[in-house]
């Protein structure tokens, strides 16, 4: 099955904050760039999420290790959005495998092919230090296996796709995984959670299957979720109207459940951002999303031509950090900084079309500067360019 493209985004006159519908002989719209203030360092850390829960119910750092033990620092330290009981990470005290026997050297790419293929709570033993481990195939999830597939580096793990290849995909409708279900594009498994780890140097590019998009990992159908973790350097193709997320990419989720990013970096500093056509963070077609306690910064949109692609271009270039497209979807930014991220075309930091717009976005108690829109944003966002059901609601937010 293939996942047909719902865009409707074009290049439009933004002449108030309440905005027409699309048509492609639409004029330019005015851009309007946000702060030139000079970058302030960006500092990462716990989830600075209210404490007084047991370590299996933390909603940071899992049962393993031990927080006092903790090596990665993601997510926004003074971040302080509440985070739900569904949204926090897994219970690893009783896992189901283990990858490593305790060394570097047993901590191999194919182990994390076989545990994630295998499904279950998975935990690494790699040693008391950090370590990086290369990854020579995609470890993918198989839809039959689970229904939770837990993958939790201990803040420790680093999974590298050498810039050659994605990382981690789960797939409800792709044949090659397993069909489990007739409706494979609204199911409730398989269950992803990635918590405590890094994904760093993942690329998709040259993968069209799906749409293509998805550097780091790439999802479709079930659930899934992001708990203390970071994305460095992760890639996915330069161009295209719709393809998209260096890092993350997800079509469907059951029941249009929200994907939860709950305490996680993406890029982080200069040099370590994504970098796609659309989406140099997160990238979704028809999908929720709920960001809390997180940073984005340094990922940037680097197509041309917008969607659909203006003519003699070949698309692209629209949200920086975030691009989400689609009919009835939700996005809430809660305890998040989101800055120094750009976009060639439109929302140098969230781009969201709602196509019937019935779509809402929230911001609240976050932060969204120096996020310059190469052509287009909405009057009144500073780096967001937005067509909904109404304007975003920001609460208790800074904009700039």
């Amino acid at each position: 099955m293939r996942l047909t493209s719902l865009a409707a985004l074009l290049v439009l006159g933004v002449a108030t904050a309440t905005l027409p519908a699309c048509a492609p002989n639409d004029p330019a719209p005015t851009f309007q760039p946000g702060s030139s203030a000079e970058p302030q360092p960006l500092s990462t850390g716990d989830q600075g999420v209210a404490p007084a829960t047991p370590a299996s119910a933390s909603p940071g750092v899992s049962a393993s290790p031990k927080p006092a033990d903790k090596v990665l620092a993601a997510g926004n330290p003074n971040g302080k959005a509440t985070v739900p009981a569904e949204a926090r990470a897994v219970s690893t005290s009783k896992p189901t495998r283990t990858i490593g026997t305790g060394t570097p050297a047993s901590c191999t790419s194919a182990a994390v092919v076989k545990a994630v293929a295998a499904g279950g709570v998975i935990t690494f033993n790699c040693g008391p230090a950090p370590v990086t481990i290369k990854m020579t195939a995609t470890a993918k999830v198989r839809n039959a296996n689970g229904p939770k597939v837990v993958l939790d580096g201990g803040g420790k793990v680093t999974l590298s796709g050498q810039g050659k290849r994605r990382i981690l995909y789960m797939n409800t409708c792709d044949e090659a995984q397993g069909w489990t279900t007739s409706h494979c594009q609204n199911q409730d498994h398989p269950q992803l959670t990635v918590q405590n780890l890094t994904f760093a140097d993942g690329s998709s590019t040259g993968d069209k299957a799906e749409g293509g998009g998805g550097g780091a990992i790439f999802v479709r159908g079930g659930r899934f979720k992001v708990v203390n973790s970071r994305f460095v350097r992760n890639r996915c193709d330069r161009t295209g109207p719709d393809l998209g997320g260096a890092a993350i990419r997800v079509l469907s989720q059951y029941d249009n459940k929200p994907v939860y990013v709950v305490g996680s970096t993406f890029g982080g500093a200069a040099g370590q951002g994504g970098s796609c056509s659309n989406g140099g963070a997160l990238s979704s077609i028809g999908v929720s999303w709920v960001v809390l306690n997180s940073v984005l910064s340094h990922n940037e949109a680097i197509g041309s031509g917008a969607n659909p692609a203006k003519s003699g271009t070949p698309g692209g270039g629209s949200g920086g950090a975030i691009y989400c497209d689609g009919n009835e979807f939700t996005v809430r930014i809660a305890g998040t900084i989101i800055e120094n991220n750009k976009a060639n075309e439109g929302g140098g930091a969230v781009f969201f079309v709602s196509n019937n717009r019935t779509g809402t976005m929230k911001i609240e108690n976050s932060t969204l500067r120096r996020n310059p829109s190469g052509k287009f944003e909405t009057r009144g966002f500073p780096g967001i360019f937005f067509l909904g059901a109404r304007n975003p609601t920001v609460t208790n937010s800074k904009l700039s």
